[in-house]
């Protein structure tokens, strides 16, 4: 089943895949740079701050064989629903109720790809009439590994911006200021 373009608002640079409004954001994983899986549910990453951007719902029995060439994004993550009411949410407006509900077996484990264009068009404005799409296809599956199917730059970004970073505790010591001996203040074991 697919669904009609539906207009989703913006706030933030999110919007959300949330089971019954429920926000566990502090589980989040951010680490795709366009859909963060939470323990229960999704947030969608935008490029406007906010605004409107348009969605639509493809309800599948499987996963889809292909991808669309016209998306610049595509990334496939895996989504709880506790309570088997995944829905498209605007957070402080709620669910978008002209799409469906996207957890069509109840409660349990399913895949969210999510296809994406336009993130980059007014990056954290404000945008009062849409300039993003999202088609969002989800099946029944068990929990499987994040797949990024399509990547644009702004992924690409995201995905550096995870990469560890050298211990920003650790000291230099130049001539001038020799490194302490063991034992010393300062000293590292």
């Amino acid at each position: 089943m697919l669904s009609d373009w539906a207009t989703v608002r913006v706030d933030d640079l999110s919007f959300g895949i949330l089971d019954n409004g429920e926000i566990p954001i502090e589980t989040a994983d951010w680490s795709t740079g366009l859909v963060a899986p939470m323990s229960n549910g999704a947030v969608i990453s935008t490029g406007i701050h906010t605004g409107t951007g348009r969605v639509r719902v493809a309800l599948l029995a499987a996963e889809p064989s292909s991808t669309a060439d016209a998306w610049e994004e595509i990334v496939e993550v895996s989504v709880h629903s506790s309570q088997g009411r995944l829905r498209v949410d605007a957070f402080e407006e709620g669910a978008v109720e002209s799409l469906p509900i996207l957890s069509t077996a109840g409660p349990g484990w399913y895949r969210l790809r999510v296809h994406a264009r336009g993130r980059t068009i007014n990056p954290d404005g404000i945008q009062r009439d849409p300039v993003e799409d999202y088609h969002l296809a989800v099946w029944q599956a068990p929990p499987s590994p994040t797949t990024i199917l399509r990547a644009s730059d702004r992924i690409r970004i995201s995905l550096q911006a995870d990469l560890p970073t050298p211990d920003s505790q650790a000291q230099t010591f130049t001539p001038e200021q020799p490194a302490p001996k063991p034992g010393e203040p300062g000293a590292t074991s």
